[in-house]
């Protein structure tokens, strides 16, 4: 059995723009977002797919439905598949969670896996939501290819589980840019083998350069 699964971010949204922490609030794409997924539906049209799946939030269900529309599919939402809750700094730039909220940002940096901000999940319970939903569906799909549309740190955080990396590195290690294309074979549903990571060529002609967004590691690891 090999079961390709197209593991793919929603498109941008005005928050993933101005870096803000956006994980439980249900922000629509962007006008930008929107042309990022049909430049991916563009990509994806020629290969069969025999379901498309996303996270119940709004802007992964429109970005499903842009994908969807060559294959005559409709997207199936899972719970388990929506992003992290930020808690109490849901909304907020890290400089405003700094100010507001000193001493917390430095424990999720040095520990995002077994951390979350009062009100908000570790990437632990993330991973422990999103991965069995992922089990389900490769069991359900054997010797076919699907489409799944999910998160930033859901994506990260699944990727990271397959390839057996060190998760309190997760958010350094693995970049996920709105409407990434990754692709992942499954020899079975706790088996995969990672064949492309945060592919954006649909709409950027060349990798883009580090950025310091939401973590201070790059920061951190040139001083």
């Amino acid at each position: 059995m090999t079961t390709r699964l197209y593991l793919i971010r929603h498109a941008a949204t005005a928050s993933s723009a101005e870096d803000r922490f956006a994980g439980a609030s249900d922000v629509p794409l962007s006008d930008e977002g929107r042309r990022q997924a049909q430049r991916l539906a563009q990509r994806l049209s020629r290969y069969p797919a025999s379901a498309v799946y996303c996270s119940p939030m709004s802007r992964a269900v429109e970005t499903a439905t842009l994908l969807c529309g060559p294959h005559r599919l409709a997207p199936q939402p899972r719970d388990g598949l929506r992003e992290i809750n930020h808690g109490h700094w849901e909304g907020l730039s890290r400089a405003e969670v700094d100010e507001r909220y000193p001493g917390e940002m430095e424990l999720w940096d040095s520990d995002p896996f077994g951390y979350a901000p009062p009100g908000g999940e570790t990437g632990m319970a993330v991973m422990a939501r999103a991965v069995p939903v992922i089990r389900e569906i490769v069991a359900a799909h054997p010797d076919q290819s699907v489409f799944v549309v999910s998160h930033k740190a859901t994506n990260r955080l699944i990727i990271g589980h397959y390839l057996g990396i060190e998760l309190r590195g997760y958010r350094d290690r693995l970049d996920q840019k709105p409407a990434c294309l990754n692709i992942l074979d499954f020899r079975d549903p706790a088996r995969a083998r990672l064949m492309l990571l945060n592919d954006v060529s649909h709409y950027e002609a060349e990798p883009e350069r580090e950025h310091h967004h939401l973590s201070n590691w790059w920061a951190e690891s040139k001083s």
